[in-house]
């Protein structure tokens, strides 16, 4: 393959093209997205097209360009559409031989079969797509308008995006350039669609799929979720929103956008009440994206490069402090009780109390490493790295209780947020490191370089007590009474082999050499299975030696496990005996 040359305008203004993509889906059942770009007044003898290989708010190089097929270009009518020649000339990179013609037109088909929020999903019943996995753009040009018709197979089927469509069109949408295109994720098909107002602001949910859910009730608390978010930052900065919901057997997650989220949850997830919490804190998270990544972003992040990695040290304020407020927004709401909010925040305590990582990689790498690490676990994961989700929701905490202790409540991460947003997401313009860590001193009112040496750039253990306590809150580690003697090696039936997944670093499985991978066979002679493997140990006590058998890479092997005492099973946020009047002041004007 040739080298690749990207063709640049030199005079924007009087070359501009015109760029319009079709999307139609004739065979829906094919999986198959039918795309078609036509590029109107172009003037150079090679036209260069693009494809990302990541979307924003998505971590990974996703490789899109994977998933193109059937790609061929001719010329507009006008020039009888003839045939043009073309080349690959990299993963994602395609260059036409335009040969004079000033209108081209690029046809490809984009397999669409993977339901997720950043992927792109086509049958039977709808269409889903997200820009970045199925638009290419032209380099150079990413600021042009784009205009996008969809085709639906079907009378039948209905379009639901956050562009605006539009006026005399039908189906046919307007993206001021290619970012707010991969900005915009489009929902084709047989869905409810469900429009609501919210401080004098219209907001659409589209859901797709069945299951136990109650649009009534689920609306009303979108609406005080939206609402307290608006209160923080002192009002919503769109003119319209777009919830999509995919209702699917087992799903979880949420990719945001600045006017809009795609959300993908149990179908059947909506009755049990701590299942429901459990939705509304990934549509509070969600949403809460769209001042915090969205507009409040890191300097990296200001102008994306679609090509390759973009690296920040920050996801774990951009992730981690929205996953602080996914949990108590919706205490503020009303949705929950201080009760669930404080058993949720024990439960992610817990998480990160239970990895080891948490003592390897700091906040800084998981955000910088997110790209090799985060998204791509292997049976080591666990004892090396930890996520900047967790551990940065939880620095969160201990942030807001920081300045809460100090100013008696009339300060929070609140204002940080606010002067964040101020400084910063108003006007669009990423922040640094060192503006991030400004603004959190500036309304602390303190050098906090402590802090962050030690809990953000260093892996020291988070003091929880220290900071709970002003609270009147403690910490405790809960010991199963029931628990086994600690080996510190988790096994798994597959395909009728129990096979070790998992072994924690300097544990006794760890130390007897026993590794991940390996066949677990028997303890002291007989034979155990992974289901067996707990009640078994229960027979022995710590410090004792048993032998345990299995196959290393078909080696058999016996190996002498010196048992270990079990570490907690899960911690537990409580209230302190007798709380002075200060400490009840302090939790009432945090928690309500």
């Amino acid at each position: 393959m040739t080298e690749a040359t990207t063709i640049l305008p030199s005079n924007p203004s009087t070359m501009a093209p015109t760029i319009h993509y079709q999307v139609a889906m004739p065979k829906p059942q094919s999986h198959l997205f039918e795309v078609r770009l036509q590029v109107i007044n172009w003037s150079k003898s090679v036209l260069d097209l693009k494809m990302p290989v990541w979307t924003p708010g998505s971590y990974l190089i996703r490789e899109y360009a994977k998933h193109l097929q059937d790609f061929w270009v001719d010329t507009g009518k006008d020039n009888g559409h003839q045939l043009l020649s073309w080349q690959k000339v990299s993963k994602n990179h395609w260059q036409v031989d335009t040969e004079g013609a000033a209108e081209i037109i690029v046809h490809y088909r984009i397999f669409a079969n993977e339901l997720s929020v950043r992927t792109n999903h086509l049958d039977l019943t709808h269409g889903y797509f997200n820009g970045a996995a199925l638009f290419l753009f032209i380099p150079g040009w990413e600021q042009q308008p784009i205009q996008v018709t969809i085709v639906p197979p079907n009378l039948e089927w209905k379009v639901v995006t956050p562009l605006p469509a539009i006026p005399g069109t039908i189906n046919t949408f307007e993206a001021k350039n290619f970012d707010t295109l991969v900005d915009s994720p489009f929902e084709i098909g047989y869905h409810q669609l469900h429009e609501f107002e919210v401080l004098g602001k219209p907001h659409q949910l589209a859901i797709w799929g069945k299951g136990n859910a109650n649009p009534n009730k689920m609306i009303e608390d979108l609406k005080k979720i939206i609402e307290v978010e608006a209160q923080l930052y002192g009002g919503l900065p769109y003119e319209r929103y777009v919830f999509l919901l995919h209702l699917s057997s087992s799903g979880f997650g949420g990719l945001e956008h600045k006017n809009s989220c795609s959300l993908n949850y149990s179908r059947f997830g909506f009755r049990a009440k701590d299942k429901y919490n459990r939705f509304i804190q990934l549509v509070a998270h969600e949403f809460f994206h769209l001042w915090n990544v969205k507009r409040i972003l890191p300097k990296p992040l200001e102008k994306f490069n679609y090509e390759e990695e973009n690296y920040t040290t920050s996801l774990w304020f951009c992730e981690g402090t929205t996953s602080y407020y996914d949990l108590i927004i919706p205490l503020r709401a009303g949705i929950y009780d201080s009760k669930t909010f404080l058993e949720c925040l024990s439960k992610d305590i817990t998480r990160l109390q239970t990895t080891p990582g948490r003592l390897i990689q700091n906040l800084s790498e998981s955000s910088f490493d997110t790209w090799i690490k985060l998204y791509r676990r292997d049976s080591n994961s666990d004892n090396s790295q930890v996520s900047y989700y967790l551990k940065g929701e939880l620095v969160s905490l201990l942030l807001d209780l920081l300045i809460r202790k100090c100013h008696h409540n009339q300060r929070s991460l609140d204002d940080v947020m606010r002067l964040m947003w101020q400084k910063f997401g108003a006007w669009e313009i990423g922040f640094t490191p060192q503006n991030l860590r400004d603004a959190i001193e500036s309304v602390a009112d303190m050098d906090l370089g402590y802090f962050f040496d030690n809990y953000v750039d260093g892996t020291i253990e988070l003091p929880f007590d220290e900071y709970l306590e002003p609270f009147g809150l403690k910490l405790i580690g809960v010991h199963d009474e029931d628990a086994p003697p600690y080996l510190g090696a988790i096994a798994k039936s597959e395909h009728g082999q129990e096979i070790v997944k998992f072994v924690e670093a300097n544990s006794p499985a760890r130390i007897a050499g026993i590794d991940p991978g390996d066949q677990l066979l028997a303890i002291n002679g007989w034979r155990v299975t992974a289901e067996q493997l707990c009640d078994r140990l229960k027979d022995y006590q710590v410090n004792d030696t048993i032998e345990i058998t299995l196959f290393h890479e078909d080696e058999l092997r016996t190996l002498p496990v010196t048992l270990g005492k079990s570490p907690p099973t899960r911690y537990q946020i409580l209230p302190i005996d007798n709380p002075t009047d200060e400490q009840k002041h302090n939790l009432t004007g945090w928690l309500g």
